[in-house]
């Protein structure tokens, strides 16, 4: 019997165990989500004495409201398992609140309760079969699942006159092709990277192409409540029968690393929600406890968390508003944010003058905008948007919301500019400072 050489068995051990053979082919060269990385590098640069203005990383700059927070104190010994789809009283809590802020029908079994909608979406892309559908721009994270998961990903073109949003010509064009294959379509509004929204006739326009060509909506509304006006209207009042709502607790109750994510489904998609129940039972098992039975205070909403919501979108709508016109005065292109914190900016009518530098993509633009300037922002391309295109996403969320909750009035309009500057100073700061380095 032939024996292998030691050298030849060590040979076949490296080759067996090298990163590049080991890796599945679709994780190889995936790097980790440019919102977390720019947040650790940004940290990082602080630790070393930089002054940086963090506007990479959509954190929500508000507390947690005491009235949620108390809840989870309560609640805090809880310790058992909760059922995979989650507790039941929370998914009544859900259903109860998308009737009572959307006007739609939703049932308490209805609801799927994971650990951040994000997983919920991963596991959502695992158990259908369809190709991925999404604007460009849109949030960092989509695109990679469906890699991860081995789905085709259409990306659809959108423009900034637009509010970088969706136009209902270019989804059906895309339909058209291939009419009866199987899609999952994401619409983010008010929008990740951008801050826009869609009007309600678009919506309605979107939801008629989708209830033609039977495709599944997964409505992203994480950012819902942060409409600027308090005025989001969901495209599942349009196209109910194939609409998925997401939501959760990360940005408008602050709540970001408490990771608590809620999908909510139509009756007919129950054979989905089960699937990804099933899934969820085999990997998560089910979502913090003590986080349900606190939700359920958050969903369940009240005065208290109605004033918080008022004061939230009134410094969030004046500090985008302020960051987009400081902008367009130095040539800027930026459409006015609608809901959220984010600009999505296009830097293109500055190109030449950006070449002088050395500057002919947005990574090298966001690249040398820390370097210079301290301020931390990510550029189009990790959005879905060519290396070219001089954009980059900013989350104008760089100071202490709960002094700026404290100090604004409930019941009078604060003078805009001079509470700007002295309860969101960084952020304001931070686009001075884009200004002042593009007029260099």
């Amino acid at each position: 019997m032939r024996t292998m050489s030691r050298k030849s068995s060590s040979r076949s051990s490296q080759q067996r165990y090298h990163p590049d053979v080991s890796l599945n082919l679709n994780v190889r060269g995936l790097g980790q989500s440019a919102t977390l990385a720019i947040n650790q590098r940004s940290a990082e640069l602080r630790r070393q004495g930089r002054h940086i203005y963090k506007l990479g990383l959509g954190q929500s700059p508000f507390p947690v409201p005491d009235v949620v927070v108390e809840a989870l104190r309560k609640h805090a010994p809880e310790k058992d398992y909760l059922p995979p789809s989650g507790l039941m009283e929370l998914r009544q809590a859900v259903a109860d609140y998308h009737s009572r802020q959307q006007g739609i029908e939703v049932r308490g079994e209805d609801a799927l309760i994971g650990p951040g909608s994000k997983e919920l979406m991963f596991i959502l892309q695992l158990v259908y079969y369809g190709d991925l559908v999404i604007p460009s721009p849109s949030w960092v994270s989509y695109a990679p699942q469906a890699r991860i998961i081995g789905r085709r990903i259409h990306w659809l073109p959108t423009e900034l006159g637009d509010d970088w949003g969706v136009q209902p010509e270019v989804i059906e064009k895309l339909f058209r092709e291939d009419p009866e294959r199987p899609r999952l379509v994401i619409l983010n509004y008010p929008g990740n990277p951008s801050g826009g929204s869609y009007p309600i006739e678009r919506l309605k326009a979107l939801a008629d192409l989708a209830r033609k060509y039977r495709v599944i909506l997964l409505s992203d509304e994480i950012y819902g409540e942060l409409n600027h006006r308090g005025q989001h209207v969901s495209i599942a009042r349009f196209y109910p029968e194939g609409t998925i709502i997401s939501a959760g607790l990360s940005k408008w109750c602050g709540a970001g690393g408490w990771r608590l994510g809620t999908f909510t489904f139509p009756p007919s998609l129950s054979w989905l929600r089960e699937a990804m129940a099933a899934v969820a039972s085999e990997t998560y098992t089910s979502t913090s406890t003590p986080i349900q039975y606190a939700a359920v205070r958050a969903f369940k909403g009240g005065d208290e968390i109605d004033l918080f919501l008022a004061k939230s979108r009134r410094i969030l709508g004046a500090l985008g508003r302020s960051f987009a016109q400081q902008l367009r005065q130095a040539e800027v292109r930026v459409p006015e944010p609608r809901g959220g914190f984010y600009l999505f900016p296009d830097f293109g009518a500055l190109r030449e003058q950006l070449a002088g530098r050395g500057i002919a993509t947005s990574k090298e633009l966001a690249e040398r905008l820390l370097e210079e300037t301290g301020v931390a922002a990510l550029p189009g391309s990790d959005f879905g948007r060519p290396q070219e295109e001089l954009t980059l996403r900013l989350a104008y969320v760089d100071f202490d919301g709960a002094a700026a909750l404290k100090a604004l009035p409930d019941d009078r309009p604060a003078r805009e500019t001079e509470f700007l500057q002295t309860y969101c100073a960084n952020t304001c700061a931070a686009a001075q400072a884009i200004v002042d380095w593009l007029n260099t």
